[in-house]
C-alpha cells in the first residue's frame, strides 16, 4: 500500500498559460490555412498535404484548453499513466493526449440503509474535475447493538472534503461511495463500545449522555479509514439515536420507572426535612408539649400528607369523646 501511495505522490504537469496557447493555436490554423492556398496556386501537393496535416494538429490542440475553477482540481492522465494534478484555479494547455479522471464522473451506486430497508445512493459528477470543496456525507439511519447488546437507531453526518485528489482517484475505486461504506462501518464499531444510556450509577459514558466525545471518537476513527482516500474528515455528529422499535416501548417504562423512583425519593426526602423542622420549632416555642405516642402519630400525619400524591381530606378533631 505504501508503494502505490508514493507512486502516485502528487505533482503538477508541465502547462502553459491558456490564453497565450489560444493565441499560438490560431495562429497556427491561419499559417495551415495559408499553405493550403500556397500549395493550390503553387500546384505543390507537398505544401498542400503538410497545410492540411498542421491544421488537423492544430484543432487537436484545442483539446488540451482546461479550465480549473477555484476550489477544483484535474488530475490527468497520459497513455494509461499518471501525467499530474492541476489544483491552481485559471486557464491553462496541456499535453491534448492527456485526458481527466474522475472516479465518481456519471453514475456510482452506493449502499446505505433508510428506514431499516436497504436502497441505493446514486452520486453523480457533471464533469470530471474533483472538488476540494467542504461536502457533506448524511449517513441515514441504521439499526445497530450499544454495548449491552440492545438495538439501537442511529444517524450520522460526516463534514469532509478531499485534500489529495491524486488519492481520491488512484488508490480507491470509488472515493463518494468508499467514504460512505467506511462511515457505516465506523459507526457499528463506536456503538458497540457504549451503552445507549447510563447506568443507575451513572459512572459511565454513554452515547446519550457523552456526545461530544463519541464525536470526537467517530471523526477520528474515520478519519484514520479514509486517509489513503486523501480525504480530511473536519467533523462528526450524532444526528439521530433512539432505541429500536422492538425495545422503545419496554425502554421507555423504564424511563419512567426511574423518574418516577427518583421523584418520590426527592419528595421523601423533602418531607422528612419538614416534618423535622416542624417538631423543632413546635418544641422550640413551646406551643404545645407532645407525647411520644402524639409526636409519632404527628410525623406519620404529616408525612401522608406531603407525600402523598393526591390531595388528602383533613378530619378536624373536636376535642369531645362519646
Amino acid at each position: 500500500m505504501e508503494n502505490n501511495m508514493s507512486k502516485y505522490e502528487e505533482r503538477e504537469p508541465k502547462v502553459l498559460n491558456g490564453m497565450m496557447a489560444i493565441i499560438l493555436i490560431f495562429v497556427w490554423i491561419v499559417i495551415s490555412i495559408g499553405m493550403i492556398i500556397a500549395g493550390g496556386f503553387l500546384q505543390s501537393a507537398i505544401l498542400i498535404f503538410l497545410g492540411i496535416l498542421f491544421n488537423v494538429v492544430s484543432f487537436i490542440s484545442f483539446g488540451g484548453l482546461k479550465i480549473v475553477n477555484p476550489q477544483e482540481a484535474l488530475v490527468l492522465v497520459l497513455f494509461g499513466k499518471y501525467y499530474g494534478t492541476i489544483k491552481r484555479e485559471g486557464f491553462y494547455w496541456v499535453n491534448p493526449f492527456s485526458f481527466a479522471v474522475n472516479p465518481t464522473y456519471g453514475s456510482a451506486i452506493a449502499p446505505s440503509k433508510k428506514s431499516q430497508e436497504d436502497v441505493n445512493i446514486t452520486y453523480h459528477a457533471n464533469n470530471k474535475k474533483i472538488s476540494l470543496k467542504t461536502m457533506t456525507l448524511n449517513n441515514e439511519k441504521q439499526k445497530v447493538n450499544d454495548q449491552l447488546g440492545n438495538p439501537i437507531i442511529i444517524g450520522v453526518v460526516a463534514i469532509w472534503k478531499v485534500v489529495d485528489p491524486t488519492k481520491a482517484v488512484f488508490n480507491v475505486e470509488n472515493y463518494k461511495t468508499f467514504i460512505s461504506i467506511q462511515c457505516d462501518t465506523t459507526i457499528r464499531n463506536i456503538a458497540r463500545l457504549y451503552p445507549y444510556d447510563v447506568s443507575e450509577h451513572g459512572d459511565e459514558k454513554s452515547l446519550r449522555g457523552s456526545s461530544q466525545e463519541i464525536a470526537d471518537r467517530l471523526r477520528t476513527e474515520l478519519q484514520s479509514r479514509v486517509e489513503i482516500a486523501g480525504i480530511e474528515v473536519t467533523e462528526v455528529r450524532i444526528t439521530h439515536l433512539s432505541y429500536a422499535p422492538e425495545i422503545a416501548a419496554a425502554m421507555l417504562q423504564r424511563q419512567q420507572a426511574e423518574a418516577i423512583i427518583a421523584a418520590r425519593k426527592k419528595i421523601v426526602e423533602g418531607a422528612v426535612s419538614m416534618v423535622e423542622m416542624a417538631l423543632n420549632n413546635l418544641k422550640e416555642n413551646d406551643v404545645v408539649n407532645l407525647t411520644e405516642e402524639r409526636k409519632a402519630s404527628m410525623v406519620s400525619n404529616l408525612l401522608v400528607v406531603l407525600c402523598a400524591n393526591k390531595d388528602t381530606q383533613p378530619i378536624v378533631n373536636s376535642g369531645f369523646d362519646e
